[in-house]
C-alpha cells in the first residue's frame, strides 16, 4: 500500500490493483477513511471533522494527481508523490 502524501498526521496511500471506484485511504490516528476520487464521497469508515476536513481540502487541490495516481496504482505501478496540505 503506497503512501502517496502525509500531513499533520494524516497519512494518504493507495492499494496496487484495487477495486473501483478510484478511491484513496485515508489515516489519522486510529480513525480509517476511503473517500472517492470523483465526487470525494466517504465510502467506508468514519473520520472526526477535523481530519475529514484536512484530507477534503487536499483532496480538492489534488484531483487530478490522484486520478493519476490510481491509474499507476491500479496497473501495479508505484504511485508518485503528491505534495502535501501547507
Amino acid at each position: 500500500m503506497p503512501e502517496i502524501s502525509r500531513f499533520f498526521g494524516i497519512v494518504i496511500y493507495m492499494y496496487f490493483d484495487d477495486h473501483a471506484p478510484p478511491h484513496f485511504h485515508a489515516k489519522y490516528n486510529d480513525e480509517n477513511v476511503v473517500i472517492g476520487i470523483d465526487d470525494f464521497e466517504v465510502l467506508e469508515g468514519k473520520m472526526r471533522s477535523r481530519g475529514l476536513k484536512l484530507v477534503l481540502e487536499w483532496a480538492a487541490l489534488h484531483q487530478e494527481e490522484l486520478r493519476e495516481a490510481w491509474k499507476e496504482a491500479s496497473e501495479f505501478r508505484t504511485p508518485r508523490k503528491i505534495e502535501p496540505l501547507r
